[in-house]
């Protein structure tokens, strides 16, 4: 499993990385976590607001920090 954060670097940015992080150890689960800041890269998922997550390829959230609920969810799909 592949799983980007997408931000330039803001505190929710990172806010979103550390949950992330978090629930991807608290479900046991094999992922690589990548931070992405580059705009251009960004912006190739379409993405207009950060923070975001993607997961595999799937754009799960933009704009907002997620909860670690359905972070979890997400890594179960």
């Amino acid at each position: 499993m592949k799983i980007k954060v997408l931000g330039p670097g803001c505190a929710r940015c990172h806010q979103t990385e550390q949950l992330v992080r978090e629930a991807v150890a608290e479900a046991g689960v094999d992922a690589d976590i990548e931070k992405v800041t580059d705009v251009m890269a960004i912006a190739q998922y379409g993405v207009l607001g950060t923070p975001a997550v993607v997961i595999d390829e799937k754009v799960k959230s933009v704009g907002k920090i997620p909860k670690k609920e359905d972070v979890l969810a997400w890594l179960k799909e």
